[in-house]
């Protein structure tokens, strides 16, 4: 079984501490997380760097062990040192940036494949904002303020569905975003508003929610919001 942490923002901060551990407690492997700043390469080295630093830093204080993965670009895919350190560890950790920079550079690579097969394996996931919406077909190319050009190829391992992270505040980045979003959701996909500082957390199937806000789930013309300490069924992943 895979464990599944998807965050709307507010990766490596103290709220999201709970969700951390409960991530490496529910992994299989040999205590090891992996954090990959690649959704932030294209802001430049410096950043991609902060963001790894900020990770090792959080992951210290919870006494998890923890390693920066270098992995900048498609070229970084194919490395050997790299796939190799995905043997046995318990979890991955994307943290955010452009998530269509992330799908790209991930895309038909052997370093995905091997992803794969270590989450089949056990190994958790853990995903902040580009690290979640990376995961359906499509996905937000965040480079873009045109909103007719925004979508992009997503890595589509949450299929029939549609992540949008930061979902309190995307009207404030490009008015009636909200709206939109909503109307590029297909006919019998589940939509999946994360807000910010705010996770759920599961199996694929059954969720809880952690965090200072809500997780907004539309299936049809079905609402419904979970707060902290809500469970709820919803079979994403298999």
């Amino acid at each position: 079984m895979t464990w599944w942490s998807l965050l709307g923002s507010g990766e490596f901060q103290p709220w999201s501490e709970p969700v951390d551990r409960r991530l490496v407690a529910e992994a299989d492997g040999d205590g090891r997380l992996l954090i990959l700043p690649t959704a932030s390469a294209p802001e430049g080295k410096d950043v991609f760097e902060r963001w790894g630093s900020l990770g090792l830093a959080h992951f210290s204080r919870l006494d998890i062990p923890a390693e920066v993965l270098d992995l900048q670009s498609r070229e970084d895919t194919n490395d050997p040192r790299l796939l190799t350190r995905l043997d046995g560890a318990s979890a991955v950790y994307f943290s955010g940036g452009n998530p269509a920079y992330l799908s790209a550079t991930l895309a038909e690579t052997d370093f995905l494949d091997a992803l794969l097969k270590q989450l089949d394996r056990g190994m958790a996931y853990a995903g902040c904002s580009a690290g979640v919406a990376c995961l359906n077909e499509i996905t937000f190319d965040s480079d873009t303020t045109e909103m007719g050009e925004v979508w992009k190829p997503g890595l589509d391992l949450v299929p029939r569905s549609l992540f949008a992270p930061h979902w309190d505040i995307v009207d404030t980045w490009i008015p009636g975003a909200r709206d939109f979003i909503i109307g590029s959701v297909s006919d019998g996909y589940t939509f999946v508003g994360l807000d910010e500082d705010t996770a759920m957390v599961g199996d694929g199937a059954t969720w809880e929610v952690l965090g200072k806000s809500g997780i907004h789930v539309k299936n049809g013309d079905a609402w419904a919001t979970y707060r902290d300490g809500d469970r709820f069924e919803l079979a994403l992943i298999e």
